[in-house]
C-alpha cells in the first residue's frame, strides 16, 4: 500500500467513525467527546498537511509535464531549422555543412522524441495523482463535516445531560418530601392532641363528680344533724317545732 492510499484510508476511516455509538458507550461523554474533537482536530490536521503535499506533487508533476510538452516542441523546432539550414546549404552545394545541420536535426529529432515519451508516460500518473487529489480532499471536507457534527452532538449531549441530572434531582428532593411526608406528621400530632383534650374532659368529669358527692355527702350529714336534734327533743321532754306550717282541715259535709 502506498503513503496516498493509506491517507485515503485512513481519512475514509475517521469520515466514517461511528460517533453515535462512541458516546452511547461512553461512562462520561462529555470527556469522551472532548478527547474525541481533539483527535479530531489533530487527524484532520495532519490529513491537510498530507493532502497539501499530495497537492503540492501533483504540481511539481504538472510543471514537469508542461516542461516536457514545451520541450518537445522547442526540440521539434530546433530539428526543422536545422533541417531547412541543411537544405540550404546543400542547394548551395555544400554537402559538408548541410551533412552537419542535417546531424544536428537528428539530434533535435532524438530530444524531442524523448520530450514526447516523457509527456506520454506522466500523463497517466498526473491522472492518477489528480484523482488522489480530488479523494483527498473529498475526505478531509467530510472530516471537517464529521468535526462540524461532532461537536453539535457533544453540547447537545452535555445540554441533556444536564438537564436529566437536574431532572433527577428534583425527582430526589420530591421523594424524599413523599418519604417524610410532612401530612402525616401533623396527623400524629392531631392524635396527640385529642388524646391531651380526651384527658382533659375525663379529668374535668372526675372533678364534677366529686363537687357533687361532696355536696350529697353535706346534705346527709345534715338531715342525720336534724334527726339527733329532734331525738334530743324528745328526751327533753319538749316537742320540737314543725318545720313546716300545719294547715288545718275543714271537714267536709
Amino acid at each position: 500500500m502506498t503513503a496516498k492510499q493509506s491517507i485515503i484510508g485512513r481519512i475514509g476511516q475517521l469520515a466514517r467513525a461511528n460517533i453515535h455509538a462512541l458516546i452511547d458507550n461512553a461512562e462520561d461523554p462529555k470527556k469522551m467527546l472532548d478527547q474525541l474533537v481533539r483527535d479530531y482536530t489533530s487527524s484532520i490536521a495532519e490529513a491537510e498537511q498530507a493532502v497539501a503535499q499530495t497537492i503540492g506533487n501533483l504540481r511539481l508533476a504538472e510543471q514537469d509535464h508542461n516542461e516536457d510538452v514545451a520541450a518537445a516542441r522547442e526540440w521539434g523546432g530546433k530539428a526543422l531549422a536545422a533541417s531547412t539550414r541543411a537544405d540550404q546549404y546543400r542547394q548551395q552545394g555544400d554537402g559538408a555543412n548541410a551533412d552537419r545541420f542535417d546531424q544536428l536535426a537528428k539530434i533535435a529529432l532524438q530530444k524531442q522524441i524523448a520530450a514526447e515519451t516523457e509527456v506520454r508516460q506522466s500523463e497517466p500518473l498526473i491522472a492518477s495523482q489528480r484523482e488522489t487529489v480530488e479523494k483527498l480532499k473529498t475526505g478531509l471536507a467530510q472530516m471537517k463535516d464529521r468535526l462540524v457534527q461532532l461537536k453539535q452532538r457533544r453540547d447537545t449531549l452535555v445540554a441533556r445531560q444536564k438537564a436529566a441530572q437536574a431532572q433527577q434531582q428534583v425527582q430526589g428532593a420530591i421523594s424524599s418530601i413523599n418519604v417524610l411526608d410532612p401530612t402525616s406528621e401533623l396527623s400524629r400530632f392531631e392524635e396527640r392532641v385529642r388524646r391531651e383534650e380526651a384527658l382533659a374532659m375525663g379529668q374535668a368529669e372526675i372533678a364534677a363528680s366529686s363537687l357533687e358527692q361532696q355536696f350529697a355527702d353535706l346534705e346527709a350529714a345534715g338531715a342525720e344533724l336534724e334527726v339527733e336534734a329532734r331525738l334530743a327533743a324528745l328526751k327533753a321532754g319538749s316537742q320540737p317545732p314543725l318545720q313546716v306550717e300545719a294547715t288545718p282541715v275543714t271537714p267536709q259535709d
